[in-house]
């Protein structure tokens, strides 16, 4: 009998963070105590007629869906289910009470104000525990998202950590969302997500463990953070949205960004490469494959 243990696909480090975020500008976060099927829409968490009226609906809004649920068992004996409307492009979360999923369907996501919901400042950080899609997120996200918990505990209207469902990238697990602004976070541990919250608590952009914001392409995404990384290099720190994609001219293998300052008016531009990476475990069990991604070579003022 061998007693080779499998390696986690998040354990495998091989590729950088920057650039691998989830796609998305509208979120529907959805809270749902009960269990989540390997993909949340494929019919075995909500049935086949809902499931489907639900993926026409997102998908009419180019919307993403999210089911999310409190990390303690008391927290999941619920009433009613909190439902977040997240337009991430401008910053804005909107939240509001309702009976159960079917009210998904009601929604006008064409923008905020459409859905008798309250406009929510703080921001939220949405930890990935779906084990159904692997064996990672539960093993890594969990006990991360309880830990965060005890140091935030849930009140009516002052959460500020939920588990959700898959968002991309379990290879990076432990892996988040932070909202508002809708970026990508892997590889997080306790520190790491701690000091990354106290920051977003005053909406200052966190570099470390920075996979992305999904209003931008992989490029788009890696430039940004490239550039907030070469101001914190310099003493300077940016808020989130302070940084802006002006332009992207991207071939097959380089790509050149400009990226707009609307705090102080610079503009810098960004040199980037796509360079090959061999062994990457999409997930647990998987077969190592390549791949490639996107790095900054360099980032220019060339405006002040």
């Amino acid at each position: 009998m061998s007693d080779t243990v499998e390696m986690l696909c998040s354990d495998n480090e091989v590729e950088p963070l920057p650039g691998t975020a989830k796609k998305g500008v509208v979120y529907v976060l959805f809270e749902w105590p009960g269990s989540w099927s390997h993909d949340i829409l494929d019919g075995d968490t909500f049935g086949p007629e809902l499931t489907a009226k639900l993926k026409d609906h997102m998908a009419t809004w180019g919307a993403s869906l999210q089911l999310i649920r409190h990390p303690t068992r008391e927290g999941r004996q619920i009433k009613d289910h909190h439902l977040y409307i997240v337009f991430s492009d401008i910053g804005l979360t909107e939240v509001k009470h309702v009976d159960g999923p079917e009210a998904i369907l009601d929604l006008d996501l064409s923008g905020p104000g459409r859905n008798d919901a309250m406009a929510r400042l703080a921001p939220l950080v949405l930890v990935c525990t779906h084990a159904k899609r692997d064996r990672c997120c539960a093993i890594k996200g969990r006990p991360l998202v309880n830990e965060i918990e005890r140091r935030y505990p849930f009140k009516e209207g002052r959460d500020v950590v939920w588990e959700t469902s898959h968002m991309k990238g379990h290879r990076f697990a432990a892996t988040l969302m932070l909202m508002p602004w809708g970026y990508s976070f892997g590889r997080m541990n306790l520190e790491a997500t701690v000091a990354m919250l106290a920051e977003a608590m005053r909406g200052l952009f966190f570099v470390p463990g920075n996979r992305g914001r999904g209003i931008y392409s992989p490029v788009g995404q890696a430039a940004e953070i490239a550039v907030a990384s070469h101001l914190a290099g310099t003493g300077e720190r940016v808020m989130y949205g302070q940084l802006r994609i002006a332009s992207e001219d991207t071939d097959d293998n380089e790509a050149t960004v400009g990226v707009a300052d609307t705090g102080s008016g610079a503009k810098y531009t960004v040199r980037l490469r796509r360079h090959a990476v061999s062994g990457i475990i999409s997930s647990c069990g998987d077969a190592p494959k390549d791949g490639s991604y996107w790095q900054a070579q360099d980032v220019t003022l060339t405006q002040s």
